[in-house]
């Protein structure tokens, strides 16, 4: 069946977005500017600054759903669920893990490429899949454990495409490189104890993705933003990249901006992008599919990585194509991708309807920090 005209806009809307939002947090990084003092110019390392950024982004979620609900209302029948009413403190434990797992990955930003970056998200899939077992009780299928495993080989050959770059790149040191890679990693980490935690108390509850979104939002930009206080304190030497040597300097970030105003409009790229790719994607997956959506999570990453050549980011890398399909096959394999593929082949549908279960990967759909998707089964 042929896609609407809106359907097409929706997709659009949500690979262009998800795109914007790691290029313009990637744009961010690649400034230098002065800062308060009279210190030389100096790159904007400010990655816990952008991180609120990012969740006031996703606080406004929360506006947008208010204004769709008070749009449906005001049809003659109205077709919006509002979802029931919950406590908000239930999402304030994946709200730190989100926390936490975003200031990681920007810190992590600042240190490899904007492609790899996106690539090594894929992580994800690995630790979800294997919490979900210790923790859920679930029992995952053949293809999902395949999938995994062709995942832990698509992120050594993108961790091999980096550390071979790493000789010949001016932007970043090997080391910078390396530690980068391993921090967006870690942060995978955090990011599927968020999904276990969601799936194990939240998801019992009927809340509507985007309120569910501004709610872990604003708890995400609210604590943030207060530990900007004693972070402004936290010397920890020349890992942090600003003149002061503290873990974060929110006032050195802000005079950046005054001297340097392309920084401010990267910042509200990413803030505006986070909202309206959450919209989209939502919209997506109920306009269009999950599978839908997760094809255009993945051509994100082509999107992202074609920018990223084209203006000079990066250098072209031979084993990054591979591991980027490679990591592409672990996510197909992992959500059940395979499986409308395999059902045109009679014999490969009758061992696939004997082997698992209809109700497999892709029945619980949720939102990673930035937006992205990643499903899981129903526990």
């Amino acid at each position: 069946m042929a896609w609407t005209k809106y359907q097409l806009f929706l997709a659009g809307l949500m690979l262009t977005t998800g795109s914007l939002n790691t290029l313009s947090a990637k744009w961010a990084d690649m400034f230098s500017a002065k800062g308060c003092r009279d210190d030389p110019d100096h790159p904007f390392t400010h990655p816990f600054v952008q991180a609120v950024g990012m969740f006031l982004g996703e606080f406004s979620c929360i506006a947008v759903f208010y204004l769709l609900l008070c749009h449906d209302r005001r049809r003659p029948e109205p077709r919006m669920n509002p979802g029931q009413s919950f406590n908000p403190l239930l999402f304030f434990p994946p709200a730190m893990c989100d926390m936490t797992a975003t200031s990681i990955m920007y810190v992590a930003l600042n240190m490899t490429s904007a492609s790899s970056f996106q690539m090594l998200r894929g992580a994800v899939i690995i630790f979800t899949g294997l919490l979900s077992v210790a923790f859920l009780g679930r029992r995952l299928t053949p293809s999902q454990w395949v999938g995994i495993l062709t995942t832990i080989l698509g992120l050594v050959i993108v961790g091999l495409a980096d550390f071979f770059s790493g000789h010949s790149e001016d932007t970043h040191k090997l080391s910078d490189i390396v530690t980068g890679d391993l921090l967006i990693i870690l942060a995978q980490v955090i990011v599927s104890v968020q999904m276990v935690l969601e799936e194990k108390f939240v998801y019992k509850h009927d809340v509507h993705p985007l309120r569910a979104v501004g709610t872990e939002g604003f708890f995400g930009f609210f604590v943030l933003s207060l530990l900007l206080i004693p972070m402004y304190f936290i010397h920890v030497g020349a890992f942090s990249g600003n003149p002061r040597q503290v873990l974060e300097d929110a006032l050195d970030a802000f005079c950046q901006i005054g001297h340097e105003p392309l920084i401010l409009l990267a910042l509200l790229g990413n803030t505006v992008s986070i909202a309206f790719f959450n919209f989209a994607g939502i919209s997506v997956t109920k306009e269009i599919s999950a599978t839908t959506r997760m094809v255009l999570d993945s051509l994100r990453t082509l999107v992202i990585w074609a920018v990223s050549l084209a203006l000079g980011w990066e250098r072209f890398q031979g084993l990054q194509v591979l591991g980027f399909l490679v990591l592409l096959a672990g996510t197909a394999l992992y959500n059940g991708l395979h499986r409308p593929l395999l059902a045109r082949i009679p014999w490969c549908a009758a061992m696939a309807s004997a082997g698992e279960p209809e109700d497999g990967p892709g029945e619980r759909e949720r939102l990673l920090g930035d937006g992205s998707v990643q499903n899981t089964d129903e526990g």
